[in-house]
């Protein structure tokens, strides 16, 4: 009987946690970029972060999603810290409104009325276009029948009677030692099942039927901020420094009210006992369903008191974050590697896929030093300095054939999920972006092993035409720089069409230099050989430009095809 009572227990929590995941990861799907553009858009003050966080939270019914999802925005370099830490205080006070709905359960039995619901949800999950709206709606279902069938099963079994189960689950002395324990218990479910409202439906059900006191329930629920600080600790360890700042910034924030609460928290509790008529020392079947209203309420006020009392210290929190996480001094200051995409898969196939498009962009930097390094080779004389640059070079080829793998292989395995087919027509934009990338760089390498054998050759190239080999290397520059602008831009910008107008001009210098070049070859200007190398480098820098209008004409395609 006790086996039973406890599998139909975890069974109930396991249904509540599978709706709340199903709701909130629906929702993004539904919301798609509009999230991210809100998160993006609305944090220009502590106080519309503050209200942002609280507001996404609310709809997506998940702070581990939503803090994620913050951290994954400082990670990427669209929040500061100063940005992200208020949106992660309101994303706590947005995660009480689960509570309240439960609360609503316990009184009203709300659960009697979702069948309409479920079947709205089947025929909306039917028609393609609503089906994240119907898979969101049958999450909320989930949620409602798991509280409906816990609060029968607390009922029907009534938990208080069963002995050997009380042996297990009650709390046989009620003072802080206790209430430690108990809050310790509540931080590591919380960071082992990711889901709040596990713990706050437990502590309901479990005072409810009289095996907790309401401080015992006070205190577990206490222990789920410091859980939910921790899974985004985690979520952060192997990103940069500014997201583990971020997360460290949130774990001092929820600790120091987790610790001036739980001082005086049997006080709150008498308080908001007194203020709704409550008596905290009735305990069981005696107890009326104001309790789960007073466990609501003091999860909420707490929330809120906290955040008011730290809101006024966003600017300390980040000095102090800065102070305690250090940020590592790279052995060589012009490596580039993967930044963006290191912690894997993010909760959404959005979220990473955001993250693919910076590591895009680091990947853009990164051939575009190549660029500069290369076409520095030309400017060298002295051996040392063109073997350092040459062999540094080589380096930036090897890192971006890894970065090419790295993340082609990331953005397959985002394919691999449940994804919507405007989120394929994007993956399948970056894999083309990612190619022609790569070929930029390809084409930067030949550039500098023609530079190479133009050092150690006899038969150098003229003054003239290395004048008109560094014309040419000015417009594939400004074609370099037009394309980062439209990577890093949202909407296609005006001056895409400039990336155009320099491919062209590139194509009739080249056409130009390609006759100038046989007039010389023909007059004895110069040998055969310095006229072969100086137009590999003059068509190098054509297939360049030609790729940089790949890559412009991939993103742009991918825009217009994503509305």
């Amino acid at each position: 009987m006790v086996v039973l009572a406890f599998l139909k227990l975890l069974g109930c929590l396991g249904l509540l946690m599978y709706g709340t995941k199903l709701m909130g990861e629906s929702l993004q799907k539904l919301a798609g970029d509009q999230l991210r553009h809100i998160l993006d858009s609305l944090t220009t003050n502590r106080f519309t972060s503050l209200l942002t966080g609280a507001l996404i939270t609310a709809m997506i019914q998940s702070s581990t999603a939503a803090s994620v999802m913050t951290i994954s925005f400082v990670h990427a370099g669209l929040l500061s810290l100063l940005q992200a830490l208020p949106v992660l205080m309101g994303a706590s006070v947005g995660n009480t409104l689960i509570a309240w709905i439960m609360a609503a359960e316990f009184n009203f039995e709300i659960s009697n009325y979702i069948y309409p619901l479920m079947l709205i949800a089947f025929l909306l999950v039917y028609y393609r276009k609503r089906q994240s709206l119907g898979e969101s709606i049958f999450g909320l279902c989930f949620i409602l029948l798991s509280l409906g069938l816990l609060c029968n099963m607390a009922d029907d079994m009534q938990l208080a009677n069963q002995s050997t189960l009380m042996h297990y689950l009650a709390v046989s002395n009620e003072n802080y030692l206790s209430y430690i324990i108990l809050l310790l218990i509540g931080a590591a479910v919380t960071y082992a099942v990711k889901s709040s409202a596990a713990i706050t439906a437990t502590a309901m059900v479990l005072c409810s039927t009289g095996v907790w006191s309401i401080y015992s329930g006070v205190a577990f629920i206490l222990g789920e901020n410091i859980g939910r600080a921790i899974v985004t600790w985690n979520a952060a360890a192997s990103a940069g420094v500014p997201a583990k700042r971020t997360a460290f910034g949130q774990l001092i924030f929820n600790l120091c009210g987790v610790t001036w609460m739980f001082a005086i928290f049997p006080f709150v509790v008498n308080w908001l006992c007194d203020l709704i008529h409550f008596d905290p020392t009735i305990k069981g079947v005696t107890a009326d369903n104001n309790l789960a209203y007073v466990l609501a309420a003091f999860h909420t006020g707490f929330n809120f008191c906290n955040v008011a009392l730290f809101i006024g210290l966003v600017k300390p929190l980040e000095q102090l974050s800065n102070r305690f996480i250090h940020k590592k001094k790279r052995v060589d200051e012009n490596e580039s590697e993967l930044r963006f995409i290191t912690q894997g898969l993010l909760d959404t196939p959005e979220d990473s896929v955001m993250q693919a498009k910076k590591e895009v962009i680091n990947y853009t930097d990164t051939v575009a030093k190549m660029f500069t390094q290369a076409r520095y080779l030309f400017s060298i004389n002295n051996r040392m300095e063109f073997k350092n640059t040459f062999t540094l070079i080589e380096h930036y080829e090897e890192i971006c054939d890894e970065m090419e793998v790295d993340i082609a292989n990331y953005l397959n395995k985002v394919s691999e999920e449940d994804i919507d087919d405007a989120l394929k027509v994007t993956i399948c934009g970056m894999l083309r972006e990612v190619a022609e990338i790569e070929s930029i760089g390809d084409s930067c390498h030949h550039i500098a092993h023609t530079a190479l054998r133009n050092f150690n050759s006899s038969k150098k190239l003229t003054e003239k035409q290395l004048d008109h080999i560094h014309q040419m290397f000015q417009l594939v520059e400004q074609a370099l720089e037009q394309v980062k602008l439209l990577l890093h831009t949202r909407k296609v910008p005006k001056e895409a069409s400039t990336i155009y107008y320099i491919e062209n001009e590139i194509n009739k210098f080249r056409n130009q230099l390609r006759k100038l070049n046989f007039q010389d070859v023909n007059k004895g200007t110069y040998s055969y050989q310095t006229g072969t190398m100086y137009m590999d480098i003059v068509n190098e820098c054509e297939q360049l430009a030609d790729a940089i209008i790949n890559v412009a004409e991939a993103r742009m395609e991918t825009r217009a095809k994503e509305g």
